[in-house]
């Protein structure tokens, strides 16, 4: 599948499930992955798909930045995905605060809505989803985290190309959340992406790789392009 296909493939699968069910919960991840996706679902939001009724729940956040921060992820869901989409600001959900009591928050914040109908996942070159880095158990629930080096390195684009600038700590989602949800898509673009997605697709299900718990979910779709794929055009 070539790259520009991504975005497109997914949202399809996307406004599938939330024309089945208008008022789903979406679990939606932030970074330059989904982008396309979100771009595709507001376009098909101009030609009838009906969005007002979703409720969306973020994977992670910043530790350190406001929610008014341009770099920050709450900014991020609510420029790219909740204002596009008509999404009311009382049915977006982002993790915020930094302990475990706001970790708990967050937790019981999805279980009121009823868990996560549908999310929305990226993977990193280390193989992390979410902020659950390398070493992260498939028990584990959002919690606060220190994120890696190569992981603050691939986010600090937003903050200038800085890495000493990217904030390091984060709330995210755990593992065993994250697979709570009822559906799974797995979104991968790019050869940097390539032995990450092999391992979690065909190697062993290993802390060491956390996108490989994915293996142990009933329910995943994976939408990569060629070179993510490691495959011919």
């Amino acid at each position: 599948m070539p790259r520009a296909e991504v975005g497109r493939t997914a949202a399809g699968i996307v406004a599938d499930a939330l024309s089945s069910s208008p008022a789903a919960v979406l679990g939606v991840a932030t970074g330059s992955s989904p982008l396309a996706l979100y771009a595709d679902l507001v376009a098909r939001r101009a030609d009838g798909l009906d969005t007002t009724g979703v409720t969306l729940v973020a994977l992670d956040e910043y530790l350190g930045l406001s929610a008014d921060d341009p770099r920050s992820y709450a900014a991020y869901v609510r420029s790219s995905i909740a204002e596009p989409l008509g999404v009311p600001a009382d049915r977006v959900h982002v993790p915020t605060g930094s302990n475990d009591d706001d970790a708990l928050a967050f937790e019981r914040t999805i279980a009121s809505l009823g868990g996560v109908d549908l999310q929305i996942v990226g993977i990193g070159r280390n193989g992390h989803i979410g902020f659950n880095e390398p070493g992260s158990e498939r028990t584990s629930r959002t919690r606060i985290v220190e994120l890696a080096e190569s992981t603050r390195r691939d986010n600090a684009g937003p903050f200038g190309g800085d890495v000493d600038a990217v904030p390091a700590r984060a709330i995210t989602q755990g593992l065993a959340t994250i697979l709570s949800a009822r559906r799974i898509v797995l979104l991968a673009s790019g050869e940097a992406k390539a032995d990450a997605l092999r391992a979690a697709l065909m190697g062993p299900v290993t802390a060491d790789v956390p996108a490989s718990f994915l293996q142990l979910h009933p329910d995943v779709t994976v939408v990569a392009d060629h070179e993510a794929l490691g495959t011919p055009a």
